[in-house]
């Protein structure tokens, strides 16, 4: 308990930073606010253009799908908020040599390099993210249950854990590369099509996008809780599974990449 009280007053000490670093900035804070919202509102626009083609994609509805990109981006930016940028800044720290503050810090390295930075804003949007999801339920005539809201965050907590440790991953390959930017970004630009439903998918490229990059998994199944589509516990479990192994497998090739590390000055 000692040590669990030591890391929550660390970690509160860097939301504090991250605070007064946006706060330093509130122009840029406002803007990025305003750029996210923007092209959140992009992808509704795609599914009212979709829907006035078609009445259905597969069995999802049009306020479904809507539910669906709202479920979508309520996730991408949580896992924003907290992990995207400590992600994409570890290449700099192996770069320029700050892993070795890190590492002669008494805490657990994994623990700074993957929450230093919180991002706020994301927070801001992730709120917007909600009212869509409640407009669309409201459309649907959906009154989830505390169970039902419970499992979608369960899930949504899963859906989270799967991004960063697969992010994380990747990653960590700049321990042999050194730059790994140019690769995490793309896994992120992924996120695009988890406002898909997995319906219109066929083969070997939803194999793929549900469980080897499982971007497809961590959103639908959230929005089929909500939704009323889920008709068998055993895609819950799978999204749970898929999420403990990633974060063991991302644990693991933690500690291999970070054996590579031999600072920026030798």
């Amino acid at each position: 308990m000692t040590n669990l009280k030591r890391y929550f007053t660390l970690y509160a000490a860097l939301w504090k930073n991250s605070v007064t670093r946006e706060m330093s900035f509130k122009g840029n804070f406002i803007l990025w606010i305003i750029v996210e919202l923007l092209w959140f509102g992009l992808q509704l626009c795609f599914v009212s253009v979709l829907f006035s083609q078609t009445e259905s994609i597969g069995s999802w509805t049009k306020w479904q799908m809507v539910l669906l990109v709202g479920a979508s981006n309520f996730i991408q930016q949580l896992y924003q908020a907290f992990f995207l940028t400590n992600c994409t800044n570890l290449s700099e720290l192996v770069r320029t040599g700050k892993m070795d503050f890190l590492l002669l810090l008494p805490v657990n390295t994994r623990f700074l390099v993957s929450l230093r930075v919180v991002d706020l804003g994301a927070f801001v949007n992730a709120l917007f993210a909600v009212c869509v999801m409640v407009f669309a339920a409201i459309k649907l005539n959906l009154h989830p249950t505390v169970g039902q809201v419970a499992g979608f965050a369960t899930l949504c907590a899963a859906g989270i854990l799967i991004h960063y440790s697969l992010m994380f991953i990747l990653a960590t390959i700049c321990f042999w590369t050194v730059r790994a930017q140019g690769i995490v970004w793309g896994y992120y630009n992924l996120f695009n099509i988890a406002r898909m439903p997995d319906e219109a998918f066929r083969g070997a490229f939803k194999a793929v996008f549900t469980f080897a990059l499982p971007v497809l998994l961590v959103s639908n199944v959230p929005t089929r809780v909500l939704a009323d589509k889920i008709y068998s516990p055993k895609v819950w479990l799978l999204l749970l599974a898929v999420g403990a192994a990633w974060a063991v497998i991302a644990e693991w090739f933690w500690r291999i990449s970070i054996r590579r590390y031999t600072s920026a000055s030798s």
